[in-house]
């Protein structure tokens, strides 16, 4: 009898420890998403959130107003695709307004991001827009706003396209969002928070063509159309959101710099069915704004909803 109460005690012991020894386990497992702690990041201004459920995943100020340089042209590429029977196969002619507009006058050399077009040519709107949102060219822009803007001058048809692009804003609720250009190059009153940015972003890349154009790494298929029929192949563009390489997962959005705006980026990456999509602005370097975007996906991977 004793022995046999024995085992049965020996019996409950080992599975109360078989027990213990699960819970323990199921806690440690857990224990990471339940640690981690908010990344701190150097920019000014962070965010991020999920686009499916709306939820918040990061915030650094997130709605103070920062200048956005050529995340802007997330805008811009929306307002042209949004445009009713848009055809991506539209021919716009490069004028000399576009080239002209990214060349410093004085010295001759580059003073804005560009894409390379060559006055003369007849390109695809669907080309326009990698030209827009890999090398953020602001030729790229230029065309665009003067194609889908309203007016007879290209002044008048830029400053219509400026004012699509508010109008874009204010459908979109971003109450912490003015453009005064096509293309970042701010005259002074061109602003947005990092959550409006973030929300402009998640609602772009509902549109396929967008979604597909900043998800590329480099576009080296396009042509350019001469006048007289003839064609000739251009250097290829290169995205500039290192993101694309670097984090798995990642499919866009678009970078921004200036002595103001400093280093910005927008950001979005899928793992898992989940998607976060986020804004760094006013960063300290070229590549610290990708080391805060990859702290803050991390981050926001590694929580629920």
């Amino acid at each position: 009898m004793t022995y046999g109460h024995g085992v049965r005690t020996h019996r409950r012991t080992v599975v109360a420890a078989l027990a213990g020894a699960v819970l323990t386990a199921g806690v440690l497992a857990a224990a990471p998403a339940q640690a981690a702690t908010a990344p701190q990041v150097s920019a000014q201004g962070a965010y991020a959130l999920n686009p499916a459920t709306g939820k918040t995943l990061f915030g650094k100020a997130p709605d103070g107003r920062l200048r956005t340089g050529s995340t802007t042209k997330i805008m811009t590429a929306l307002v042209a695709l949004s445009q009713p029977h848009l055809d991506l196969n539209r021919k716009v002619t490069i004028k000399k307004e576009y080239t002209d507009y990214v060349i410093d006058p004085t010295t001759h050399t580059q003073r804005y991001s560009s894409a390379h077009l060559i006055l003369g040519d007849s390109m695809k709107v669907g080309d326009l827009l990698y030209g827009l949102l890999l090398p953020s060219g602001c030729d790229a822009a230029y065309a665009l706003a003067d194609t889908y803007g309203s007016g007879s001058t290209t002044a008048q048809r830029t400053t219509s396209f400026i004012a699509k692009m508010n109008a874009k804003a204010r459908e979109l609720g971003l109450t912490n969002t003015h453009f005064d250009s096509f293309d970042g190059v701010s005259n002074g009153d061109n602003y947005a928070s990092p959550r409006d940015l973030a929300k402009l972003a998640g609602a772009a890349l509902k549109n396929s063509t967008f979604r597909k154009v900043v998800g590329t790494k480099v576009y080296d298929a396009m042509q350019s159309y001469r006048p007289g029929g003839g064609t000739h192949a251009m250097a290829p563009w290169e995205n500039t959101n290192k993101l694309l390489s670097t984090y798995q997962g990642a499919i866009g959005v678009k970078t921004g710099s200036g002595p103001e705006a400093q280093f910005c980026l927008v950001f979005a990456a899928t793992r898992g069915g989940r998607t976060v999509v986020g804004t760094v602005l006013a960063d300290t370097s070229v590549d610290q704004r990708f080391q805060d975007a990859t702290k803050i996906l991390d981050y926001g991977f590694a929580q629920r909803g």
